[in-house]
């Protein structure tokens, strides 16, 4: 077979790297254009979008240096034993294709990570190589984030966030056994060793800013992770519970989900079929209640089913407050930041609009309606000057009143 070309090297890398969710949710929808080579696909030739620490939507060329790999993971399409197409870009047809694709406005930054060819430090060598290139040989001001290799020297990962605006090492699984038992290659205490060098090093960094100026900069953006779901037996519970640990002891700007799917010549030990996406969804949801609605991890598990998930017909704040009924209705002229933040339906902006509204006027049902996607969702959990709520929260059917409809859920798992 002859030398592959930058196309169908680009067409297997970016595919390749689809199954990191460290970017942009896996529940994508597909766009492809005809054969599955359209620019501007997010799932097509490595187009992704990424939110940058300012908030804005970003679109980055999201590949893998090489889908070759020296590690077997169970999960992993791109492990030793898979019977995948591989390839591999040298650093410079990366540098090349980042600039090309910069210079289009296709994108505005890159994405990369790579397999562990030869060794952890030659592979993580390469990855720092891109990023240099891009950064001192090219003034190249985009945002890049690199995946990190935890088992490489510790120099070497530093580097890299020497020249990244977001550096990012994977937990991979949501407790040890289950790395243990699907990654034998990986060692958990290596990884959050090397995450707790990256924060030290962050930390550091900042603090040398404020005291001088010229002070270089290392991972502004700072550090996130991913951790499958589905591939082992770990409930919603424990993954709550170990991305509460990684948000508290290593300082990470994000906690991706990512549910496990099925890949060819699939491993025995690995469940036949993928969760669904909705469960990945809550996790994202239960995220969001720990980071910006005050939800402290043992509420957010309150929330799970007796099996430890959380519930799919509705979100983990409904389930919690469906729990907690006595702690509601609230009034939303008197109730505090806290409280309103607890009603199902309610999200920051409109909790921070009430709170403004109120100063100058007494709050009705038709202004609370004006704030949020849906008053019925919100109705049975607060009190306005025109609206109390008869009975509502006592109702044994008040989940199955509130659940979307079924074929809304099916979106999510299609």
């Amino acid at each position: 077979m002859g030398a592959q070309t930058t196309i169908e090297k680009l067409a297997i890398l970016a595919d390749a790297a689809k199954y990191d969710a460290s970017c942009a949710s896996s529940g994508t929808a597909k766009r492809h254009s005809t054969g599955g080579k359209g620019i501007g696909s997010t799932e097509g030739l490595g187009i992704c979008h990424a939110y940058a620490p300012d908030g804005r939507c970003i679109s980055l060329l999201k590949i893998l240096l090489t889908n070759h790999c020296v590690f077997d993971c169970h999960y992993c399409v791109n492990r030793k034993s898979s019977n995948v197409r591989r390839a591999r870009f040298t650093p410079q047809e990366v540098v090349d294709l980042t600039l090309s694709f910069y210079r289009r406005n296709y994108i505005e930054g890159l994405f990369l990570s790579s397999g562990i060819i030869k060794s952890s430090n030659h592979t993580m060598e390469q990855l720092v190589e891109v990023a240099r290139s891009l950064r001192e040989e090219h003034d190249f001001r985009g945002y890049i984030h690199l995946k990190t290799i935890p088992e490489a020297d510790p120099e070497l990962v530093h580097q890299a966030g020497l020249y990244a605006d977001r550096v990012s090492i994977n937990v991979e699984l949501p407790t040890d056994a289950g790395l243990t038992r699907l990654a034998p290659d990986k060692n958990a205490r290596q990884i959050e060793g090397a995450m707790g060098k990256l924060k030290s090093d962050i930390v550091e960094a900042k603090d040398n800013k404020r005291r001088f100026k010229h002070a270089p900069r290392f991972a502004p953006a700072g550090q996130s992770t991913q951790m499958i779901v589905g591939a082992d037996a770990a409930s919603d519970a424990d993954i709550v519970g170990k991305a509460s640990r990684l948000y508290d002891s290593f300082r990470l700007r994000r906690v991706y989900y990512s549910a496990f799917s099925p890949i060819p010549d699939a491993s025995a030990v690995l469940p036949l079929k993928r969760p669904p996406l909705i469960r990945e969804h809550r996790l994202y949801q239960s995220d969001w209640l720990m980071r910006f609605y005050g939800y402290q991890p043992q509420e957010v598990m309150q929330a799970t089913e007796a099996d430890g998930n959380l519930p799919l017909d509705i979100d983990p704040k409904l389930a919690w407050a469906l729990k907690f009924r006595e702690r509601f209705p609230v009034d939303v002229n008197r109730a505090g930041r806290d409280e309103l933040l607890r009603v199902p339906g309610l999200g920051v902006r409109a909790v921070n609009r009430i709170l403004a509204s109120r100063r100058h006027r007494t709050m009705r049902l038709d202004d609370v309606a004006k704030l949020t996607v849906s008053i019925a969702k919100v109705r049975p959990f607060i009190v306005t000057a025109d609206w109390r709520p008869v009975l509502l929260t006592d109702r044994a059917d008040l989940r199955a009143l509130l659940a979307p409809k079924q074929e809304q859920l099916e979106l999510f798992a299609a």
